[in-house]
């Protein structure tokens, strides 16, 4: 498998523990969704990844190769664009290429990629929160990572900017055949966008399904395989989302 998560576990300092034993594997260029109630651990996992966070148990390997920092074979969304907003938008994208030999020109190609050739001497003040994120996505393609790992990237965006990123994210995708692994609270999402939903429970955090779509794109939401797929998946969450707010109740009546 091209990226492998095995036995991994996650525990902070305050003896919270995020989850244990998890395993998960996912094939060169498969778009993965993440996807479960706030706390299950799914953001971490993410960060785990991407480097950002230390393992506590197992390993995490991408293409053979066990990920113990950050490194530039991962490239990062976030929810938030956090661009420099002192660059323009083509400084913002050849920030982390530095000198790398050609790096105007590939920032010139990303931006096209994401329709925002005749911004790029803009400053990010000037752009709509869609075209910020747009940025940010050009900028995490120009490090030509093996995989793209996206932390609710259009949790902030109204839902018909949402909706235009969908349809740019599927064409980049298939432009470029990168790995993506994507977190997102959105059902409707995880299944417009991926090939395989990985659905996870809380407390303590873990896998409980993993879904294949085996459905044609462009996928419509009043599709029936898509609404029944829905159902199906926001049946599995429900049961999580109510443990959760059972154990908060019964926290506040102590």
């Amino acid at each position: 498998m091209f990226l492998q998560v095995k036995g991994v576990g996650k525990a902070f300092d305050n003896d919270f523990e995020v989850f244990s034993d998890l395993d998960l594997s996912i094939q060169e260029n498969q778009f993965v969704s993440l996807l479960g109630p706030s706390g299950c651990g799914k953001s971490t996992l993410l960060s785990m990844v991407a480097g950002l966070e230390s393992v506590t148990e197992g390993t995490i390997e991408l293409d053979q190769q066990q990920i113990t920092k950050a490194g530039p074979d991962r490239g990062m969304v976030f929810q938030q664009p956090s661009l420099f907003p002192w660059l323009n938008v083509k400084e913002n994208v050849m920030f982390p290429l530095k000198k790398k030999k050609g790096a105007e020109e590939l920032a010139e190609h990303f931006l096209k990629m994401v329709h925002l050739s005749r911004f790029q001497e803009s400053y990010t003040h000037e752009l709509s929160g869609g075209m910020q994120q747009r940025v940010a996505i050009a900028r995490a393609l120009a490090m030509d990572p093996k995989v793209l790992l996206m932390d609710e990237p259009f949790g902030a965006l109204d839902e018909q900017t949402r909706h235009i990123l969908h349809e740019e994210l599927m064409k980049i995708w298939q432009e470029t055949q990168k790995t993506i692994l994507f977190v997102t609270h959105s059902i409707q999402e995880a299944i417009k966008l991926s090939d395989r939903v990985v659905v996870m429970g809380t407390r303590p955090g873990r896998i409980i399904a993993d879904f294949n779509i085996d459905l044609p794109r462009p996928r419509q939401r009043d599709d029936e395989e898509v609404i029944a797929l829905e159902k199906k998946v926001m049946n599995l969450l429900e049961g999580e989302i109510n443990k959760v707010l059972k154990e908060e109740l019964s926290h506040e009546s102590v």
